[in-house]
């Protein structure tokens, strides 16, 4: 049977348990020790990219964002703007379930680095592009179609020029060849890597008049493996600094030469009333400051350039440049 303590026995045992008659070594506590930081690593996305490679890689593609600009601006007579809007890395699973289907998917190789990339473009940004290539407003229809054949071969020409625009960019870190393999609409028949293969995604905010929409471009690791020790702020703007070559010249000088300016003929100016202007009828006569036999006015932009004379050729209107106008730094050579 188990005893029953008296009275005097439980008065003991609490006397015992009090803080006077404590041990030391049972109360005696070390210094506290400081929280340990944990930092959250999540071993099914694996980071494969420092910050400062996602910094390089940002510089990159904002100098790729300006020259695609210019670009689309020259080419398709209209106003674009183009800006990265985020640089990340994710598994390519998440890259693939975040697009919409359909959707304009090209795959190309970076020959020399080995494995595929790939350009998405926001189907409403690729009919914006088709409409405005065949003459018409830039206009998205309301609801996404596939590409016919014709509308297909156009936007490999456009997709061809993009990707060689994406060489340019990247000419300070390596020298590649882009090659377009093939088109695709369906997100899921583009499997180029793994699910959980970790990639670099650059979104580009791109504006199309009143059309919005992203281009997005998804690198691989395993493509960039091979020079991702270049992905360096001080490999980046070592590169840039370099001095121009000529054939870097000769291509700016070309971009130049294809750059579309409006010029007009000033025949005359004339200073009227605004009651004499409001009074004005058909058949009117407005008095010009020039006389007929007077070279006219000929203005590239708000510049005045050239001197010339009117006159006709067929049933056309046309002027005769009979001078050059030097002004500027021209003035000084």
């Amino acid at each position: 049977m188990s005893e029953i303590l008296s009275q005097e026995e439980i008065d003991a045992l609490l006397s015992a348990l009090s803080p006077g008659d404590a041990k030391p070594e049972q109360t005696k506590k070390g210094p506290e020790e400081p929280p340990k930081k944990i930092r959250v690593y999540d071993f099914k996305r694996p980071n494969k990219f420092s910050k400062e490679q996602i910094h390089t890689l940002q510089a990159i593609h904002e100098n790729y964002a300006r020259l695609l600009a210019t670009y689309f601006s020259g080419n398709l007579r209209s106003v674009v703007q183009l800006s990265v809007h985020s640089v990340e890395q994710l598994t390519y699973d998440e890259f693939i379930r975040s697009l919409p289907n359909p959707t304009i998917l090209s795959i190309f190789q970076m020959d020399p680095l080995e494995g595929n990339a790939i350009m998405e473009v926001n189907p409403a940004i690729i009919f914006t592009i088709i409409d405005r290539l065949f003459g018409g407003p830039g206009e998205a229809p309301e609801k996404i179609r596939d590409l016919t054949d014709i509308e297909r071969t156009i936007i490999e020409k456009v997709v061809n020029r993009i990707l060689d625009i994406l060489r340019e960019a990247w000419e300070n870190i390596i020298q590649f060849k882009p090659k377009l393999d093939i088109i695709e609409t369906n997100p899921l028949f583009t499997q180029i890597v793994s699910p959980s293969e970790m990639v670099v995604l650059i979104s580009f905010r791109t504006q199309f008049g009143d059309n919005e929409g992203l281009i997005n471009l998804c690198i691989p690791f395993i493509v960039l493996e091979p020079i991702i020790n270049k992905l360096s702020a001080h490999f980046w703007f070592a590169g840039t600094a370099k001095e121009a070559t000529q054939e870097s010249i000769q291509r700016i000088k070309h971009r130049i030469e294809k750059a579309v300016v409006n010029v007009s003929a000033v025949l005359g100016k004339a200073t009227i009333e605004v009651k004499d202007m409001l009074e004005l009828q058909s058949g009117d006569v407005v008095l010009l400051d020039s006389k007929v036999n007077d070279p006219i006015e000929i203005m590239v932009g708000t510049k005045q350039k050239f001197h010339a004379r009117p006159g006709v050729i067929g049933s056309k209107t046309a002027v005769q440049i009979v001078s050059v106008l030097k002004e500027g730094d021209e003035e000084d050579e």
